[in-house]
Formats: C-alpha cells, sequence, structure tokens
C-alpha cells in the first residue's frame, strides 16, 4: 500500500484537447508533489502532446492515431518517455499498476475504450467524456459498482451536482436542475438560424472549448447528453432531472430536495476547478482558479430552453427515458452530424434531423452488451454520413 505522502499518478487521457490542458494546469499547480503526470494521451495531435511529455516527463505517452504515434519515435529520446500507439496503447497506459486516476477527456466515443479498461483495472475515473455514459451508461456504471470504483464527474454540471448532493440523502432528492449558459445563439429563433455558420456556432459567450463540444453548446446537445449522463451518474429517474438557461454561467447547477431546499455550487466559470477536485477528491485544495467576488454587485438570471428551436435538448430526455442502444444512436449521429456542418455539407439545422433519423431508424436493443452497442455506433455513423435533407 502506498504512503500517503506519495503523489497520486494521473493518466490524461485527452491532454491536448482543452478539458486536458485545464487538467494539466492543475497538475502545475499542485506540483508532482501532489499530482503527477504518469501518463498523456491524445488522438491525433502528437506535436502538442510531445511538447507536453517534454513539460512534463510523464512514464508513458499514447496517441490513437498509429502514424501520429510514429511521428514522435526519436523526439523524445533521453527523457524516458515511453511511447505508445492505437486505442489498446491509450487502454494499456490507463491500466498500470501504479496509476491511481485516470481523466477520461477525449472527446467523443473514442475515449469508451480506455475509460472501461481503466474501471476494469480498479482505477478511480475522473470523467469529462459525457459520451462514455451516454453510449454505455448502464453497463458502465454496474462495471463500477462490481469493481468497487468511483467515477468523479469533470463537467461542470456534474461536479455541481455531485458536491450538492452531499448536502442530503438520495431518498431525499426531488430532482436536480443543470444549467445551459445557452449557447452563442440564445435568444434566437429558427428562421434566424437557418443560415446560421460554423463560425457563428464556435462563437461562445462564456467557456473556451473544442469545435466539437461548442457546436453541441450551440444546438443545447451538450445539455441533451449531460441529461443522459446525469441520468446514470447519479441513478436517478428520468422525472428527476430538468435543464434551464442561466447565461452567466456562475450557478454550474442545482439539486432540489423533498423539503423544498435547494442546494447550488457557484463559482466562476473555469473548468480547472472541478477538474482539479475529480483529481484530489475527497480533499479540496488552492486552486488556480479566481475567487467568486460576492462583494460586487451581480445578477443571475435563470430561464426556460427554447426546446422548439432547440430540438436537440428533447432528442436528449427522449433517449434518457428509453435507454438501450438509443444514446449509442444518437451521440454517433451527432458526431458525424456536427463534422459535416463544420464541413459545411449541412446546415445548422440540419443537425438534429440527421440525429433523429438515426434515433427512429436503428433496431433498438432495451439490454445491449458492448458489442451490440459498438454496432449500433458504427451503423448510426454510416447513417448520418449519408443523410440528406
Amino acid at each position: 500500500m502506498r504512503e500517503v505522502c506519495e503523489p497520486t499518478q494521473v493518466v490524461v487521457l485527452g491532454s491536448t484537447g482543452s478539458v486536458g490542458r485545464g487538467a494539466l494546469s492543475v497538475l502545475e499547480h499542485q506540483g508532482p508533489s501532489r499530482l503527477r503526470a504518469f501518463g498523456l494521451g491524445a488522438r491525433a495531435s502528437w506535436e502538442e502532446l510531445t511538447a507536453q511529455a517534454e513539460a512534463f516527463r510523464p512514464r508513458w505517452i499514447a496517441l490513437a492515431d498509429p502514424e501520429a504515434a510514429a511521428r514522435v519515435n526519436g523526439r523524445l529520446k533521453g527523457l524516458g518517455v515511453r511511447v505508445l500507439s492505437g486505442p489498446e496503447g491509450l487502454a494499456q497506459m490507463a491500466t498500470e499498476p501504479e496509476v491511481d486516476r485516470v481523466l477520461s477527456a477525449i472527446v467523443g466515443s473514442a475515449g469508451l475504450e480506455a475509460t472501461w479498461a481503466a474501471i476494469d483495472a480498479g482505477k478511480t475515473v475522473a470523467l469529462a467524456n459525457k459520451e462514455t455514459l451516454v453510449v454505455a451508461g448502464p453497463l458502465m456504471m454496474e462495471l463500477a459498482k462490481r469493481r468497487g470504483v468511483d467515477v468523479l464527474p469533470v463537467d461542470s454540471e456534474h461536479s455541481a451536482i455531485f458536491q450538492a448532493l452531499s448536502a442530503g440523502r438520495t431518498r431525499e432528492v426531488k430532482r436536480v436542475v443543470l444549467t445551459s449558459s445557452g449557447g452563442p445563439f440564445r435568444g434566437k429563433t429558427r428562421r434566424e438560424l437557418e443560415d446560421a455558420t460554423p463560425e457563428q456556432a464556435l462563437r461562445h459567450p462564456t467557456w473556451r472549448m473544442g469545435p466539437k463540444i461548442s457546436v453541441d453548446s450551440a444546438t443545447l446537445m451538450n445539455k441533451a447528453l449531460e441529461v443522459i449522463e446525469a441520468r446514470w451518474l447519479f441513478g436517478l429517474e428520468p422525472s428527476q432531472i430538468e435543464v434551464v438557461v442561466h447565461p452567466e454561467s456562475i450557478v454550474h447547477s442545482m439539486v432540489e430536495f423533498i423539503d423544498g431546499s435547494t442546494v447550488a455550487q457557484l463559482s466562476p466559470p473555469d473548468m480547472r476547478l472541478p477538474i482539479q477536485y475529480a483529481l484530489t477528491y475527497p480533499d479540496r485544495l488552492e486552486s488556480p482558479c479566481a475567487m467568486l467576488d460576492l462583494s460586487r454587485a451581480l445578477s443571475l438570471n435563470f430561464e426556460p430552453p427554447d426546446r422548439e428551436t432547440f430540438a436537440c435538448l428533447d432528442l436528449g430526455f427522449e433517449v434518457m427515458r428509453r435507454g438501450g442502444t438509443a444514446g449509442a444512436a444518437l451521440n454517433a449521429a451527432n458526431e458525424v452530424a456536427v463534422s459535416r456542418f463544420l464541413d459545411g455539407s449541412i446546415r445548422f439545422l440540419d443537425i438534429p434531423r440527421a440525429c433523429r433519423a438515426a434515433l427512429e431508424n436503428h433496431t433498438f436493443d432495451p439490454t445491449p452488451t458492448l458489442d451490440g452497442l459498438r454496432k449500433v455506433d458504427a451503423w448510426a455513423r454510416q447513417e448520418a454520413a449519408r443523410w440528406k435533407a
């Protein structure tokens, strides 16, 4: 058993993305005596990953793309950093005996396999890859239960719920309320969004994120995926989950209890706070984030989401109620639809239409295996790739 004074050995899957960079900022702030980068992984950004390896000196790095991994060979000579490749390389790095916590932050379903492997190996998982639970929530959480593993939320909304839930017992929860900034198109009508461009969709008013997550925020698909994630992460009934728009992004989510009390978590919008909490839980440590200054005038606004204009949100609630393979179909179709919107082959409002088509036309299975989910994922990607308005 490792001494208490030894650092927590962390693997960051998706270290070149916005969450991964935030995690490295946390590791730098806490220092290697508390949090040490044991391994860093990315999909294909080998140049940035190489620079990170030079700065943090992890034992291993891994790239899901073998061609990208091949380009790193020789560039880290003398640093003692081993280079792994392919999805199996990510999984191998995440399951090493010395690893304590795995931050799963690779965007999309690509992070599912490594996350599954980490949980199966008994690692505490800090989960930023919401697609993992959207696609395979029941299977993933059942595996975590069998292995006695904590799955700690990194999304600001789910971290807020996780923190607020400590104010009561599970049977005392009436509902949880996830907040949404509303994205760059808050207040826009369907007519105004007919010709929305990728440049406009990527212009988030609060958060700085990658292109896929930014578009998901613009369509409110990010919130659709988050309600599904919350259902499995916290063992809630669909009727216990709601969404409100909160443009200031100060209240990150709330929990309502049966006695009428509402407990919320507030902080300035900085992903490093929930990232650090997931990496140091149950401890709270001084963070690199700014404190909320309540001595200044502050207005907090809340409003219901426009479900007619942002049709993706209702897809999320439908999938949450159906379960089974519905999440795999929605997630895969959305990833392809977002990519097609960004390359100009479909319009902004076509994204929920393409997702709806995949959801309605896939062969639904209420109790799929992991292999069955992979097949639905592949089918939905093909369906969305050839979908036409």
